[in-house]
């Protein structure tokens, strides 16, 4: 399959907005560090179980069964004690990781492309806001890092608004037609509004190897 570029899009766009987690970057990049931190937390806490083993144990369950259940997996493979789980959530909104996440390569090149060519960029994330803004700051945005704006979808359904697009494209005095929103899924799944905007699954702009991120 060919990789899309920046000069294959709509040059009539103003505007393009972005999903974070295996939009930008590879949210496992974060996932696994969190659950690094958790393992050597609990190893220095109860000196059981040692940390490499659970660490190892992390990564084959979220391979194989994703982030869902994790905790439980590992509690009763380990027989960690339910009251970390507090903890191991904490982590996922506070962590200061070991290491910066890295984007995309070829999604950094498509962002550079946008705000060279003088067009907006703004992100738009699902999730804990607290999670998803602890995850933006450990990003290693570089130059970017001043061109894009971001918006909380959650924060912004607290706030009454059924349809989060609108007040981007209000507040930024843009148009439905202006904007091209990217995405991880292959078709958006959520409201009127967003089936009416320009769509495309982030896999089209990455090379084989991410086919199966997440």
């Amino acid at each position: 399959m060919e990789i899309l570029t920046y000069k294959e899009l709509d040059s009539h766009k103003k505007a393009f907005i972005f999903e974070l987690d295996d939009v930008l970057y590879p949210e496992r990049d974060y996932l696994l560090q969190v659950y690094y931190l958790f393992a050597h937390l609990l190893e220095y806490t109860e000196t059981v179980p040692p940390a490499e083993d659970l660490v190892a144990f992390f990564q084959k369950a979220y391979t194989y069964h994703g982030a869902a259940g994790i905790f439980d997996r590992a509690a009763d493979a380990f027989g960690i004690d339910a009251n970390y789980r507090a903890q191991f959530n904490r982590l996922h909104v506070q962590a200061k990781l070991p290491l910066p996440l890295l984007l995309f390569g070829e999604v950094e090149n498509l962002l550079k492309a946008i705000v060279s060519a003088g067009k907006r960029v703004f992100i738009l994330t699902k999730g804990n806001p607290l999670m998803q803004l602890n995850k933006l700051k450990q990003l290693a945005w570089g130059e970017l890092a001043k061109a894009i704006k971001t918006y909380f979808y959650d924060e912004l359904v607290i706030q009454g608004y059924q349809q989060p697009l609108i007040p981007i494209l209000q507040e930024n005095h843009l148009e439905l037609a202006d904007v091209l929103l990217f995405g991880k899924e292959d078709t958006i799944k959520d409201t009127d509004l967003e089936h009416q905007v320009d769509y495309l699954p982030i896999q089209k702009f990455l090379n084989s190897k991410h086919n199966h991120i997440g």
